[in-house]
């Protein structure tokens, strides 16, 4: 080997020494860099899910203090209390009789963060009351549950037996809140009530009495007729998929059933909209049916709970989708 040859080997030896020692201190480097870019990633990771748990917390404590607001007291004693006077009230604003109704607290029943308390109610009234009843305890802006509901036939003509339980919950530990002292209550006119007019009407509960052999039909007593705002639309429900249009006759006290293409109010019966629409003459208030019919080529309505005598024209604009793409005579208001 020459002098050229070992100055050459030399350098390549130091070149090959000198990226050995510089990718040895880079490994030595950069191993502890790597490791701290792992650790920084994982602390950022968990101070997220930290972050996440902290929102969730505030929004769940924000929820737990509505739902605190609605309860009857902070201690169970006193929420079962309440609650049995409010039962009390909402029996007597019903129309029914204090003396035919028992009320018995319900066993408490420790849950998770909170304690179940309540009343078991049972009674006999008119179902129109009845139903009153279950309205008011179902729309009860309190905190509640109703279970165990049971109607039977009552022992007197007339008169429907109810059972059902009354539940409310007792918040451990209950928030710091402003409890307002008396929630509103909805009253008996509201339009909701309305919506459980077709059970009233129905009264599937009425025993059957058969005609006695040789009594005979009494005769039609002779009087004027009724005019239209002697018939009152009382239900647009649905029975197996069909709308039906229930009409109850003010005078005789009775309640007829209708379909669509049937005739009613001088006109033919094309459909019930279910439409939530301004009330006619009140639009402040919600309407949430309506029996729509057709008198010769134009369109009128009937809002349920209204009289026949309340029907209104359709223009063009107020008819449901399905009748405007077929309706172009009538006239835009």
């Amino acid at each position: 080997m020459n002098r050229r040859e070992k100055i050459l080997a030399i350098a390549v030896g130091s070149i090959l020494v000198l990226l050995g020692s510089v990718f040895g201190v880079r490994a030595v480097l950069l191993k502890p860099l790597r490791e701290i870019d792992k650790k920084t990633a994982a602390l950022r990771e968990k101070l997220e899910k930290v972050k996440a748990e902290r929102r969730a917390y505030f929004a769940a404590e924000d929820l737990v203090k509505k739902v605190a607001e609605r309860t009857f007291a902070d201690q169970a004693d006193q929420a079962s209390a309440k609650c049995g006077e409010l039962l009390s009230r909402q029996i007597l604003s019903s129309g029914l009789r204090e003396g035919d109704f028992t009320r018995l607290p319900a066993s408490p029943r420790k849950l998770a963060g909170a304690m179940e308390v309540g009343w078991s109610i049972q009674g006999e009234g008119k179902l129109e009351h009845v139903i009153d009843l279950l309205f008011m305890a179902q729309e009860s802006p309190y905190l509640h549950r109703i279970e165990n509901l049971v109607l039977t036939p009552g022992e007197s003509p007339g008169k429907v037996r109810v059972r059902f339980r009354f539940l409310t919950l007792v918040l451990e530990p209950a928030p710091a809140i402003d409890r307002v002292a008396t929630l509103p209550q909805l009253s008996l006119d509201n339009p909701k009530r309305r919506l459980f007019d077709s059970i009233v009407a129905r009264d599937i509960l009425r025993p059957y009495i058969k005609r006695q052999p040789g009594t005979p039909t009494p005769a039609a007593p002779t009087q004027a007729l009724p005019g239209p705002e002697s018939f009152r639309v009382v239900s647009l429900s649905e029975w197996m998929g069909q709308p039906e249009v229930h009409v109850r006759d003010l005078t005789n006290e009775k309640t007829a059933r209708y379909k669509p293409g049937d005739t009613l109010a001088g006109g033919s019966i094309v459909m019930v909209d279910y439409r939530p629409l301004p009330m006619p003459g009140n639009e402040a208030l919600k309407s949430f049916s309506r029996v729509i019919l057709k008198i010769d080529s134009e369109y009128w309505a009937i809002e349920r709970g209204r009289t026949l005598a309340d029907k209104y024209k359709l223009t063009q604009e107020s008819l449901p989708a399905t009748l405007a793409r077929s309706s172009d005579e009538i006239p835009s208001r």
